[in-house]
């Protein structure tokens, strides 16, 4: 693969761009070295330049995919094609994808189709390959720099959902746990009164919901709400109301 639009050609008379000091990066782009090499210095010159300006930083590895995104701990893998032309050998561009979508979780594709004549080219390549439609899921530009701020764009707001789903599940588990706990302790608490079950306590809690609600609830309303008897909804009010009662010595 080589790079793509009119603006770029192969060069290696200019030395790589100065990358960008960033220590409190908003994430990291790791490109492959291979692909790198690849590409006219002018596109990674761009690459550096637009990662900065989005406080991400950029680190060349040798890698299966072209680049590896982590934003907000999530962790994309892209084959970014910068010329489709210059895929000399289709069959082997589409079965690396199959075998890239078997590694990766979350695998996309984006191709630089700046003519018809490419485009109809990658359509039918892309049906005669049978690849399966959306796994992976195919972006397909007019030039590369288009194409490395879809990336770009994609990468940041995939990582903030998943970290929004991460902090609602995170929030409901601690609700739920928080849930369990007040339970535990309503249970444990109306069981402690005389002739009062554990079945008597969950059908006060479903019904009331909180010890101080149950402690001011009439003997009229817990007959009303509950299967309680009366002989346990005189001795529950009793026990609440009349300190004589809760204050006097239990015996088992």
């Amino acid at each position: 693969m080589a790079t793509s639009g009119s603006s770029h050609s192969p060069s290696t008379d200019q030395p790589p761009p100065s990358l960008p000091n960033l220590g409190n990066a908003a994430g990291v782009c790791i490109m492959s070295n291979a692909w790198k090499d690849e590409q006219h210095p002018s596109l990674i010159s761009f690459i550096s330049s637009y990662l900065g300006s989005n406080s991400l930083r950029l680190n060349f590895v040798s890698i299966s995919p072209d680049l590896i995104f982590n934003c907000g701990g999530v962790s994309i893998a892209f084959v970014f094609v910068t010329k489709w032309d210059d895929c000399c050998d289709v069959g082997s561009f589409f079965n690396r994808v199959k075998r890239l979508k078997t590694q990766f979780a979350r695998l996309y594709v984006v191709a630089t189709l700046s003519t018809k004549e490419q485009n109809d080219s990658f359509i039918r390549s892309y049906f005669q390959y049978e690849m399966e439609f959306g796994k992976p899921a195919f972006v397909l530009v007019t030039d590369a720099e288009m194409g490395f701020e879809k990336i770009v764009k994609f990468s940041q707001s995939r990582g903030t959902a998943v970290c929004k789903q991460q902090k609602v599940a995170s929030k409901v588990k601690v609700e739920r746990k928080r849930a369990v706990q007040d339970t535990d302790t309503f249970i444990r608490v109306l069981t402690s009164i005389p002739n009062i079950d554990k079945h008597d306590a969950n059908s006060l809690y479903q019904a009331i919901g909180s010890i101080d609600a149950t402690a001011k609830t009439s003997k009229e309303d817990i007959l009303a709400n509950t299967d309680l008897s009366a002989d346990k909804t005189d001795i529950l009010c009793r026990f609440f109301q009349d300190p004589e009662f809760y204050l006097s010595p239990r015996f088992n």
